[in-house]
């Protein structure tokens, strides 16, 4: 199915959670957020968070620097 990752549309499996979703889109294995379609989700319901065709998700991932 078609939903919109970042802006982009993305192709995902049927079954697709946010965890999977985030899995796909970074490595990073602390400091990320996720919004769908405007709401944030809280990390302990990325497993069991279902994705829709044509659903939103920015997933946006902490850097340090200075």
């Amino acid at each position: 199915m078609q939903v919109i990752v970042n802006g982009e549309p993305r192709e995902v499996p049927d079954d697709a959670t946010v965890a999977s979703v985030v899995e796909a889109v970074t490595s990073a294995p602390a400091g990320v957020a996720v919004a769908l379609n405007a709401e944030i989700v809280r990390r302990a319901d990325w497993p069991t968070t279902t994705i829709r065709e044509a659903d939103r998700l920015e997933v946006l991932t902490a850097v340090q620097g200075g």
